[in-house]
């Protein structure tokens, strides 16, 4: 090899290393999705997600909230314009672009359910009720594989799970998806009137595992590295356990915890 081909072999690999190690920001994308993360009318967040982070950063590495919605939190997680998202659902496509820390910090025994406007005379009793309704989705959410992957269901994109249940109300779809446990917190959180929504009879019962993600630069450097062993340990000593409890979730599955 020549002698000025391996001395910038060997400065790129210090640089490199320089630039994985010098990671001290870590920027957190957090959407609108009480009672886990919120951001306020004035661009403040919080949340659980954030609560994870910080804790396992400690004083090693500064945290940044970035506030946007589901769809462009994980766009730039994809293009690495952020470096950690929460609340994740596994799926194989999301695998091929993002890194799911172990073990989930949720796992919720609860069901997807169909809400409709009270009054419709909407009936969903089997999943094949569903085709020809329209259904407000939140962009870039996964729910369960046969609902995501069927193209005859319609669809409609919306940024939030409160502008779908809007929608509902507003009768300009006839259903919203949403996570049982967590959309009924959600409503009462934003005052929405639930008294004027119905749960259709078909649900799709499941575990549910929310994971922290990483973006995939970000996973190659010591600050993910840290952040991974230090998740790890919390959820050995039941300390995970202790963070996750103000969002009255469950504690972890001790299957779920090497």
């Amino acid at each position: 090899m020549p002698r000025l081909l391996l001395v910038f072999c060997f400065l790129s690999f210090f640089a490199s290393r320089d630039l994985y190690a010098g990671h001290q920001t870590i920027h957190v994308a957090i959407d609108h999705a009480p009672p886990y993360s919120s951001v306020s009318n004035d661009g403040e967040s919080a949340g659980l997600i954030l609560d994870l982070v910080r804790a396992a950063a400690g004083d090693k590495f500064q945290v940044r909230p970035v506030p946007c919605p589901m769809s462009r939190c994980l766009r730039m997680l994809e293009q690495g314009d952020v470096d950690v998202m929460g609340g994740l659902i596994k799926t194989a496509q999301r695998q091929n672009t993002m890194i799911f820390v172990e073990p989930p910090y949720m796992a919720l025994s609860s069901s997807y359910v169909f809400y409709a406007k009270k009054g419709s005379n909407l009936s969903v009793s089997k999943f094949e009720d569903l085709y020809g309704k329209r259904i407000a989705v939140m962009r870039g959410a996964a729910f369960f594989e046969r609902f995501d992957e069927d193209k005859k269901i319609n669809k409609v994109d919306v940024t939030s799970e409160q502008v779908a249940l809007e929608l509902v109300l507003k009768e300009r779809v006839d259903l919203a998806i949403a996570v049982e446990d967590t959309a009924e917190v959600a409503m009462k959180v934003l005052k929405q009137p639930i008294s004027q929504l119905e749960k259709m009879e078909f649900r799709h019962t499941n575990v549910i595992y929310g994971y922290m993600v990483f973006s995939q630069h970000f996973s190659q450097t010591e600050a993910a590295e840290y952040i991974t062993k230090t998740m790890q340990a919390l959820a050995k000593n039941k300390l995970l356990d202790k963070l996750i409890a103000p969002y009255s979730l469950p504690p972890i599955p001790p299957e779920l915890v090497q």
